[in-house]
């Protein structure tokens, strides 16, 4: 068993103090336990430099417009208060968590506009995601939970509360020995994983659903610049799911996920093949260089 994320040495960066770690705390009655009033960053540090951090900070402020949660720092801020959280917790490698939520204060109804918004970044050591798939490929479930339509959820936000049916699937996925679940949109077209955007390759080509009711990752964005570099086809469109019986490969990206092989989703089986193992490789030299 790991150590409890609550119960660690180290500093976690809140309101502009650098806080002992398990003096990191909330109230209770914080609205966003509640009602799910918060908005975060998942980044990675490589070899002491945090990748892609500027584009992260400007999804951050726009995921809190998009809630109206008007975070208090701007992006020149929170990177240095990224920078100076990274130097403290002395990792080099290390994963980003930057987390912006509306706290305790006068409401305690749907409302929250009186109350206080805070800012926390917490730093610690984490390995690849899926585990060993990166290199063998991951087992994927199909998720019964759909991506809702862009009328009913901010949807291109990276708002805690959209990732309540993600950690279901999630949950149901790893009892059937899946390392995660692939979901489908409101339309039933295929949308991405729990926490990852997803490709397909066949014939040479790349195709990969467009992002038009979910998060258009960053490590998404960076793979397709990375293959049309290439000069490798990349089509944005709307995939049904019968065509991944005709797909030959299959990886997913995400800032955890990174570059993740997959072997298997539901009855469909992929090869982890040299297109894949060449952009795993690729975005790792990126990502360090």
């Amino acid at each position: 068993m790991g150590t409890a994320y609550d119960d660690r040495d180290g500093v976690i960066w809140m309101d502009g103090v650098l806080t002992p770690w398990r003096d990191a705390k909330v109230h209770i009655l914080t609205h966003a336990m509640h009602y799910a009033s918060s908005v975060f960053e998942g980044e990675r540090a490589y070899g002491g430099k945090i990748f892609k951090s500027r584009e992260h900070s400007e999804r951050l402020l726009f995921s809190g417009r998009e809630l109206d949660i008007p975070i208090p720092y701007t992006a020149d801020q929170i990177e240095a208060a990224k920078d100076e959280t990274l130097k403290a917790s002395g990792l080099k490698d290390a994963y980003v968590r930057a987390l912006c939520w509306r706290g305790s204060g006068e409401d305690m109804g749907v409302a929250s506009a009186r109350n206080p918004v805070h800012l926390a970044i917490a730093i610690w050591a984490w390995g690849a995601y899926y585990g060993d798939a990166k290199m063998k490929g991951a087992k994927l479930d199909i998720s019964k939970w759909k991506r809702p339509s862009p009328e009913t959820i901010p949807c291109f936000a990276k708002a805690a509360g959209l990732y309540m049916i993600c950690t279901m699937s999630k949950h149901a996925a790893e009892k059937k020995g899946c390392s995660d679940a692939l979901m489908m949109d409101y339309r039933g077209y295929v949308a991405e994983a729990t926490g990852a955007n997803v490709f397909f390759v066949k014939n040479g080509e790349v195709h990969t659903p467009k992002p038009d009711c979910f998060l258009n990752g960053i490590t998404r964005q960076t793979v397709i610049g990375m293959l049309k570099e290439k000069g490798i086809t990349v089509i944005e469109r709307h995939i049904e799911p019968s065509e991944m019986e005709s797909f030959e490969q299959c990886w997913l990206t995400g800032t955890a996920a990174e570059v993740t092989p997959v072997g298997q989703i539901g009855d469909y089986n992929f090869e982890v093949g040299a297109l894949t193992r060449s952009i795993a490789e690729d975005y790792e030299k990126l990502v360090r260089a």
